[in-house]
């Protein structure tokens, strides 16, 4: 399909869940699931904006009159989020990684941050509005396809997480409202779906070099705003994951070319098959109203202090040239936060640790569906500790699931035959096969080779016990 003689357009907005503490108060970002403390039922209304006028989304909402229920967890809910108190302060430490991340998006910063009530009456904020600021704007990433445009950064608060609906009522859990949330909307610079994907990965990455930035399905999010023939923009909600995207983009610009004049301007929530289905009128922009229990921040010493962040990307090359490590091996351990360099024990080989802390774990859960989580750092140091002091390199993987299965490693499971045993067994195990090493003379090596192996359960050092079986073949033939 030829994107470009079809006028396509989209942007993409991204939304990433911080760590720490909510964006107006002192609770956790932990999200919790199973049974609630308690449990409040209420229902929203939509109100006007600055305007004087009522967003056409909102009066959407309003007329379906749905109940809303909201589960609630002491630990990670408060009044603020039941709208029993106004916010506290701003959590300056959220702010500090939106700066760092508009700096690493080569954006323009504001030197005064206006917070705004956005209506939202779908029940998922208890206010029937979310707190969003715009802290940043006219930012740009580098594509395979040229510059992609960042049109805005915003902080905002996180709405409440849907736990089931129906056709008359909606349970939210409370335990995930209130936490800091950074959207970036690019501009409509995206030429087709794989670029789309590429702009997605682009942008996670940079959020990932970020401190403070959480990790995991369900803390980032994707909506795509999708436009053809210069038809009317669409919004698709509701996918986590960056690999949907191409095929979600193809399956709405089928929809557009099928409908043709017949198409709305409305958002859409994605289904798990990549097609859509119809969610809300588009918002407008009178459901924006200026936040009253907020003073506006001047940030001016706030981003003097801010440090550009060093890339990831730039941080796996550094590392990759320091050890002389596999590309791949860079590129993972930065990417999962990896202090390498405690894991340096003198001059051992770099690609060797690296294979321990990535590969080796990946095996155990794939082979025996052991929890890799529980392994901690002091567990890998003493791997490779065994190692260091002579264990072969091919026993990582069993020390591994020992500590996991057993909660310890036996080294008299590790230790490696005498060399003085080693060569009386190849002796004797030379003398019973003389006539199969006559008849295949030097080829005999992997047969016998096996035969010690099983002899010593692979407790031995290969290369010294191939070299006592040569010398001791030499002497038959």
């Amino acid at each position: 399909m030829d994107y470009n003689k079809l006028n396509f357009k989209a942007g993409i907005e991204i939304h990433q869940q911080l760590e720490g503490k909510k964006l107006f108060c002192s609770c956790p970002t932990e999200i919790i699931d199973g049974n609630p403390d308690n449990i409040i039922k209420r229902k929203l209304r939509a109100s006007a904006g600055e305007k004087g006028e009522v967003d056409i989304a909102a009066k959407y909402e309003q007329k379906i009159g749905k109940e809303f229920y909201y589960q609630i967890y002491d630990k990670s809910v408060c009044l603020i989020d039941l709208d029993e108190q106004p916010p506290n302060k701003l959590n300056k430490d959220a702010l500090k990684t939106a700066l760092q991340v508009s700096l690493l998006l080569n954006s323009d910063i504001f030197d005064n941050i206006q917070f705004m009530r956005k209506v939202v009456i779908d029940g998922s904020n208890t206010t029937g509005f979310q707190r969003t600021a715009l802290i940043a704007k006219n930012g740009f990433i580098k594509t395979s396809k040229g510059k992609v445009g960042i049109d805005t950064i915003c902080l905002e608060e996180e709405a409440a997480k849907i736990v089931e609906k129906d056709d008359n009522k909606v349970v939210y859990n409370l335990s995930r409202m209130g936490i800091p949330l950074i959207e970036i909307a690019t501009k409509p610079d995206i030429k087709n779906p794989e670029h789309a994907k590429e702009v997605a990965e682009t942008i996670g990455m940079i959020l990932r070099s970020v401190k403070g930035i959480k990790r995991g399905l369900g803390s980032i999010r994707q909506d795509v705003n999708v436009s053809v023939k210069n038809g009317p923009r669409v919004e698709l909600k509701g996918f986590q994951e960056i690999r949907y995207i191409k095929k979600v983009i193809e399956n709405e610009v089928e929809r557009h070319l099928k409908l043709s004049k017949k198409l709305k301007s409305e958002v859409r929530n994605v289904k798990p098959d990549g097609k859509s289905e119809f969610l809300r009128p588009m918002p407008g922009a009178s459901r924006m109203y200026p936040e009253s229990d907020l003073p506006i921040l001047n940030i001016k010493s706030l981003l003097k202090e801010t440090k550009k962040p060093e890339l990831i990307t730039e941080k796996a090359v550094k590392l990759e040239k320091k050890y002389k490590l596999k590309p791949e091996y860079a590129k993972e351990i930065v990417n999962k936060n990896i202090e390498f360099e405690k894991f340096m024990i003198g001059r051992f080989d770099a690609n060797l640790i690296a294979k321990i802390l990535i590969e080796m774990p990946k095996e155990l859960k794939s082979r025996f569906n052991l929890d890799i989580e529980k392994l901690k750092n002091e567990d890998y140091l003493e791997v490779i500790k065994n190692i260091k002091e002579g264990v072969p390199e091919r026993f990582a993987i069993k020390m591994l699931e020992d500590i996991l299965r057993k909660g310890k490693i036996n080294k008299n499971n590790y230790k490696i035959a005498e060399e003085d045993k080693l060569e009386k067994e190849i002796k004797n195990i030379v003398k019973k096969n003389k006539e199969l090493i006559k008849e295949r003379g030097e080829h005999a090596i992997g047969a016998l080779m096996g035969d010690i192996m099983k002899k010593f359960k692979g407790k031995v050092d290969a290369k010294k016990a191939s070299e006592l079986l040569k010398e001791e073949i030499k002497k038959i033939l």
